[in-house]
């Protein structure tokens, strides 16, 4: 896998986003941050990112309306995104990967391994579609 991958993590939660960005950094990945949904908007906007990994609750912007206002956009239409959902907030995935193209729904807590398989997974699928 190209380990020039960038990824853009988005979380409220200071623990949560340096405990997951030193293990997807560990692996070779860049790792871009922001700690709300219009923060990494002008992330996605400026550095256009491989992967995106967003909470879905936080403050300014939350995770779905960052993901609506991607899907809104023709350049970030097709972007992977990885949402990520407290406990006690159940979302339906089936229905988020239908309407908003969500690659994966991973509930917290989660362990930094976890994060790092299925964003690998997911940047090496879209490795493979690009190469065909």
């Amino acid at each position: 896998m190209d380990l020039q991958k960038t990824i853009l993590l988005c979380d409220d939660e200071p623990a949560i986003l340096k405990a997951a960005e030193f293990k997807l950094c560990s692996a070779g990945l860049r790792v871009l941050t922001a700690n709300d949904g219009e923060a990494a908007w002008e992330i996605v906007c400026r550095d256009y990112p491989d992967l995106v990994i967003s909470d879905c609750q936080m403050p300014r912007l939350d995770g779905i309306g960052l993901l609506r206002r991607l899907r809104g956009d023709a350049r970030f239409a097709a972007l992977p995104v990885i949402l990520l959902t407290a406990k006690g907030f159940e979302l339906d995935k089936s229905q988020l990967q239908d309407e908003l193209n969500v690659m994966d729904v991973l509930p917290k807590p989660f362990s930094p391994r976890e994060i790092l398989a299925r964003a690998t997974a997911i940047l090496e699928k879209q490795a493979l579609s690009q190469q065909q």
